[in-house]
């Protein structure tokens, strides 16, 4: 019984005709999604790299800064597109700008 219910409803109706205007909803339902995954993920994550391209390009010497590999530092000479930083008493090493995860505030 249940078997013979399921398939007629996959049947089609007998009489009526084809429906019209398939093609300009498709084309609203893909623009509108479009739109959606635009302004949910690419607008934000381009706001986020335009935020960090700032914050990198804005180091100056005494900031203290933490690298992507957790290594906490303070600024001592920006040279191009590397950083001299200092890790410790007497201790500096070279970073590319790249390697920057943020800028410590006296908060944190």
């Amino acid at each position: 019984m249940f078997l013979t219910n399921f398939l007629a409803m996959g049947a089609p109706g007998g009489g009526t005709g084809a429906a019209g205007g398939g093609g300009l909803m498709t084309i609203l339902m893909f623009g509108s999604i479009f739109a959606i995954f635009y302004f949910m993920i690419i607008r934000p994550q381009k706001k986020q790299q335009d935020q960090r391209k700032a914050m990198i390009e804005a180091l100056k010497r005494g900031d203290r800064i933490v690298t992507n590999g957790g290594i906490f530092a303070t600024v001592r000479d920006v040279k191009g597109d590397r950083l001299i930083v200092t890790i410790a008493e007497n201790v500096k090493i070279e970073l590319a700008k790249n390697a920057v995860g943020g800028v410590v505030t006296g908060d944190e």
